[in-house]
């Protein structure tokens, strides 16, 4: 019976051995991925999901972008300045930068990005009736202005000193009018831009092909043109797993992040690759702007989640890296600092909580004197894809006399559930959508509550919202940083949150591929990738 099981995959192996070199040569020039959360919308306006940032990534530019060490950099506009007390952003822009070529652009099937062609992106991302999920990022933005085609300027309301990095978001892209009106809606399966790849073909849920754009702007440092590739196909298996098989075969170029199905495959319980990868696969892996914890409903009527000596046994009650250890094969740091993770200025580690299994005891028997209670009990609501943590924190947080029920629902029932005050102890995440750590402190503005803003837990602490707005208008980098890192030590001193760990980025290639790289927002970059 074995053999007939092998006996086809050997006459598979041979089959791709013999294919012709002609097919490996253009192989070598296609990269490959899987999206197994699939594309809702290759337009920029709605690239909300990693997924869809990816996909639009690849085809638009903006203003400014990021570099692999979260520095702002120019793109389209080839260099700014700041005035007005931080409140006026002057860009002016390269003039060798066309969109994709497309027969609505007339003779000529393309034309250069203007500055007025920003105007019309900006407005179309407020319109309400496109409503785009990213039309928030100009919200602190009072007026914009085409002062001639090459000189685009932006009014802020305020200072706001991490405005730049909001420019770097894709809502932020560039797009033609033409193109946008002569397609309406479905302009998100019609993508034309100003990008190192352009859009081919788009079979929804199977295939997506992107080609090379041989009119791109960008050199590397030698003068060539970007990018090196001649195209990339994303496929869009559903589940992890038939992913992984696939890489592992060698039919696609890299998968991004460590999951349950396949973590134990590829990697021994220290994080380090396994003797049977070594040869073909390249293992990467850095800082992820994206915080995991847990977080209490602040005006909850429950009695032990209104215990400030509760949440904070809760905090000491489990050793953080044993659980990475056994849970996360040691990729990801253990959050034994605030909320802001580290990667981002503002991180302190010493302002969070370490394991203290007999403080932790002593806090708890404090509780149960102060109230009565003898036998506190929580309810910790969750998603499947994070059950073993939650049961890894059941189990320790109960050796310290706290009953913990673990409650699974649907990711979709939880982010509802979440943001409209029914759930009293939750699990959460935040990935960075901009890399600053303003946007991690936002979360505990008072003004921000949610249903209305991402403050889920109703933490309300008056000198927190002092600092809060007093760090919109420090322009001063150092000073900045000491505000966040004091706004961070108010909230944990309070602990409506238990953080788990920083994530980080982990990225496992084959051998071939070069100059992928890696960044802490989890972009990924395929202009500077080639394949040898």
């Amino acid at each position: 019976m074995l053999k007939l099981i092998r006996f086809p995959f050997l006459i598979f192996v041979l089959l791709y051995a013999c294919k012709s070199e002609t097919t490996a040569s253009k192989d070598q020039l296609v990269f490959r991925y899987n999206e197994h959360k699939n594309i809702g919308s290759l337009d920029p306006a709605f690239s909300k999901d990693l997924a869809d940032i990816w996909a639009t990534h690849q085809l638009f530019n903006g203003l400014v972008q990021m570099d692999e060490q979260l520095n702002v950099k120019p793109c389209i506009a080839k260099s700014w300045t700041v005035s007005d007390s931080a409140t006026t952003y002057t860009f002016i822009l390269r003039d060798d930068v066309n969109f994709h070529e497309h027969e609505r652009f007339g003779k000529d099937s393309t034309r250069p990005v203007k500055a007025s062609d920003f105007v019309y992106s900006f407005k179309r991302l407020q319109d309400k009736t496109l409503a785009s999920p990213g039309s928030w990022v100009l919200n602190k933005v009072d007026h914009y202005s085409a002062v001639n085609d090459s000189i685009f300027e932006i009014k802020l309301k305020q200072p706001f000193p991490a405005f730049l990095g909001l420019l770097t978001m894709k809502y932020c892209s560039v797009v033609p009018k033409e193109i946008v009106s002569h397609y309406g809606s479905d302009f998100r399966s019609h993508p034309i831009g100003t990008g190192p790849f352009k859009f081919k073909r788009w079979e929804e849920n199977i295939k997506l092909v992107y080609r090379r754009n041989n009119n791109y702007f960008e050199v590397d440092s030698k003068g060539q043109q970007l990018p090196y590739l001649e195209a990339v196909a994303v496929t869009f298996l559903p589940d992890k797993q038939s992913e992984f098989l696939q890489f592992a075969q060698g039919n696609i170029d890299f998968v991004s992040g460590l999951d349950a199905s396949y973590k134990d495959e590829i990697l021994t319980s220290e994080g380090q690759l396994r003797e049977l990868y070594k040869k073909d696969v390249n293992m990467i892996r850095g800082p992820y702007l994206n915080t995991e914890y847990l977080a209490f409903y602040m005006e909850s009527d429950v009695n032990e989640l209104q215990s400030q000596k509760l949440r904070q046994a809760i905090n000491m009650g489990f050793d953080r890296a044993k659980m990475m250890t056994y849970l996360r094969n040691g990729i990801g740091i253990p959050a034994n600092g605030g909320f802001i993770p580290k990667g981002l200025p503002g991180y302190d580690n010493a302002i969070g909580f370490s394991y203290q299994l007999e403080k932790a005891k002593a806090l708890v028997s404090e509780f149960k004197d102060d109230t009565g209670i003898q036998n506190p009990e929580i309810t910790l609501t969750t998603t499947s894809n994070y059950l073993s943590f939650c049961e890894f924190i059941q189990r320790e947080i109960q050796k310290i006399g706290i009953e913990v029920n673990v409650d699974v629902i649907p990711a979709s029932s939880l982010k509802d559930a979440k943001a409209n005050g029914q759930l009293d102890f939750f699990r959460a995440s935040w990935i960075a959508d901009y890399p600053d750590a303003e946007n991690y402190l936002s979360l505990y503005y008072s003004k921000n509550f949610a249903p209305n803003g991402p403050n889920y837990t109703h933490y309300s602490n008056t000198e927190f919202d002092a600092l809060y707005e007093a760090s919109y208008l420090e322009t001063d980098i150092t000073n900045r940083e000491a505000l966040y890192t004091k706004m961070d030590s108010l909230v944990m001193a309070t602990a409506p949150i238990v953080p788990l760990f920083y994530d980080e980025v982990v990225r496992f290639t084959r051998k071939d591929v070069k100059g992928l790289g890696i960044n802490a927002t989890n972009l990924l970059e395929l202009k500077n990738v080639k394949k040898h």
